[in-house]
């Protein structure tokens, strides 16, 4: 199966745009292309239970980030605040430019 491309990538900084966090920042994470997510950092947070692993390893009630749609986030531009993501060549690398300025990402 081919891997999607999304325009957004990990160590990127997003706001949430819709659900129970909307409007939180965050670092990506990771990328799940297959479930079309991504995890930020600091959002959308669930309790999970974890078993013991090893003599050392805490068992119990963690708190894990859970990965969001990809389309409930939007990428975070230094200027203008959440924005999309446009393309632009520069002799012959492609740059991701924000929609609303102009300035590269």
């Amino acid at each position: 199966m081919e891997r999607k491309k999304f325009k957004i990538r990990k160590g990127d900084n997003v706001q949430v745009i819709a659900g129970k966090d909307k409007g939180k920042r965050g670092e990506i994470i990771s990328v799940l292309h297959k479930k079309d997510a991504v995890v930020v950092s600091g959002v959308n947070i669930v309790k999970k239970a974890m078993k013991k692993k090893s003599q050392q390893d805490q068992g119990g009630i963690v708190e894990i980030e859970a990965p969001l749609n990809v389309s409930n986030v939007a990428i975070v531009c230094k200027k203008c605040g959440a924005t999309r993501i446009g393309y632009k060549f520069d002799g012959d690398k492609k740059l991701r430019v924000c929609r609303k300025c102009g300035d590269v990402l």
